[in-house]
């Protein structure tokens, strides 16, 4: 897949796809659970969020996390002082992050909610937006690009993750992760839709963002831990900058 051959849309013209919305929202009730179906994700979270931590001042800023999924990283960047919006288009597990978020006592604005429909109604309304895991989900990873970097302000920050398409990502991310050590449920994954940090460039490009790093981001499931890495065959994060306003630091 590339910028030009994105693959088509749910039948409906909705750009995402429900069996990927149905296959997370099964693991919903043990999306929480760090020894359980998301224990990678767990691992990884830490990573994400001090890379965010890193290039923006998360104190009162306001942040949207767009595919938030069960609240991971929504709940880690309001602990660290963000005003976080979080957008999922599985109900389940926007529920999951809500009751979670009672629990924990971390204040959260958790919505049902298309990132372009949001992008709408709240152009320019937040410092820095994430997704996460998400972009290989979609049909149209652009279009949720073009949202994402619409709902910054001038001088804010996208960050993003996701599955580089090469042998060694299909050898570790699905070969390895879901079928050797089954660390992710069958299917979590398809090698077609992994997005080469070129082809993120371009669709960022394309936004009217300006990539500003690729790092690479490695799980080490035999101590159960991330760390970021020069290395971007497998998964990797990357950070875009929406230009003007003095290009916040």
């Amino acid at each position: 897949m590339n910028a030009s051959t994105a693959p088509a849309r749910d039948p409906q013209g909705s750009n995402f796809r429900q069996s990927e919305l149905d296959k997370f929202a099964a693991l919903a009730n043990r999306w929480w659970d760090p020894k359980g179906p998301q224990k990678a994700l767990h691992a990884l979270n830490p990573v994400r969020l001090a890379y965010v931590a890193d290039r923006v001042a998360l104190r009162g800023a306001k942040v949207l996390d767009v595919g938030c999924g069960g609240g991971l990283l929504s709940e880690a960047l309001a602990r660290a002082g963000a005003d976080v919006t979080a957008i999922d288009l599985a109900a389940d597990l926007i529920k999951v992050a809500k009751l979670h978020g009672l629990e924990s006592g971390v204040k959260v604005d958790y919505r049902v909610q298309p990132v372009e429909t949001l992008a709408a109604e709240q152009p320019g309304a937040f410092d820095a937006v994430t997704c996460m895991e998400m972009l290989e989900h979609v049909p149209d990873p652009g279009a949720i690009l073009s949202a994402c970097a619409s709902l910054l302000k001038p001088g804010g920050r996208l960050f993003v993750s996701t599955l580089n398409r090469t042998p060694a990502a299909f050898a570790l991310a699905i070969v390895g992760a879901e079928y050797v050590a089954r660390l992710l449920p069958k299917g979590t994954h398809q090698y077609r839709d992994f997005i080469k940090p070129s082809e993120l460039g371009a669709w960022l490009r394309e936004s009217g963002l300006q990539l500003e790093d690729v790092s690479g981001l490695v799980y080490e499931p035999w101590r159960d831990a991330a760390r970021i890495s020069r290395r971007t065959e497998v998964n990797y994060l990357a950070c875009a900058l929406k230009p003007g306003a003095g290009d916040a630091g």
